[in-house]
């Protein structure tokens, strides 16, 4: 069976008109919630002239945030155009059109063909990637100093209401491809890698976690 038979239509789940409303909320209050949380500790790891990879970045947040920083260059990947396209526009604007590159696709597929970084960062990412497994592992593969993420607690009523909004969609045609997947292993196969965490925010929803390459 092929990965596009049961891939989600991103690009229906995330329009135009959802990305244009992030990136007016964003202008108008910045990073919130634990998107600035993870901001702030990628920041207080000093990150001057490093290179960023930013997986499922949406309207590119995390990719203009960390450049004003001092940030050298951005790799984006996201599986929707329209978000793509308004990130696209929105770093022309900024001045940021030629340290910033755009791919379009599935990250897993994708990573091959993708540089290595000082930085790669999953804002709630993760839970929308079935194969959360072969996401860590190409992911986390192409950090070579942080990884970042923010992903759901493994609780029993995160997975129920996720559970719930997966089935009322259901009900109403639409496939979304939200889960709770299991944060201890997800741990392990970070750390696996050489990694070692430095922030540990566990909220009653989402956590938000760094980790820095040891040795």
């Amino acid at each position: 069976m092929s990965r596009d038979c049961c891939r989600p239509d991103y690009d229906a789940l995330f329009d135009a008109r959802s990305a244009r409303r992030q990136l007016e909320a964003y202008r108008r209050k910045g990073a919130q919630g634990t998107t600035r949380r993870l901001l702030d500790a990628i920041r207080a790891e000093g990150i001057a002239g490093a290179s960023l990879l930013d997986i499922g970045g949406g309207v590119g947040v995390i990719g203009m945030e960390l450049l004003d920083a001092g940030a050298d260059r951005l790799t984006g990947v996201d599986a929707s155009r329209n978000y793509i396209a308004v990130a696209t526009h929105e770093f022309r604007r900024r001045g940021y059109g030629d340290r910033a590159i755009f791919h379009h696709g599935d990250f897993v597929e994708l990573a091959p063909e993708l540089p290595a970084a000082d930085v790669v960062t999953l804002d709630r990412v993760v839970c929308c990637y079935l194969d959360w497994e072969a996401l860590v592992s190409r992911s986390v593969e192409r950090a070579r100093r942080l990884y970042g993420l923010v992903y759901p607690v493994d609780r029993w009523w995160m997975r129920w209401s996720i559970g719930l909004v997966r089935t009322v969609g259901g009900l109403f045609g639409q496939a979304y491809p939200f889960s709770v997947h299991p944060d201890r292993r997800i741990d392990a196969q970070i750390r696996a890698a050489g990694f070692a965490p430095v922030l540990v925010r566990r909220g009653i929803a989402w956590q938000t976690v760094l980790y820095r390459r040891t040795g």
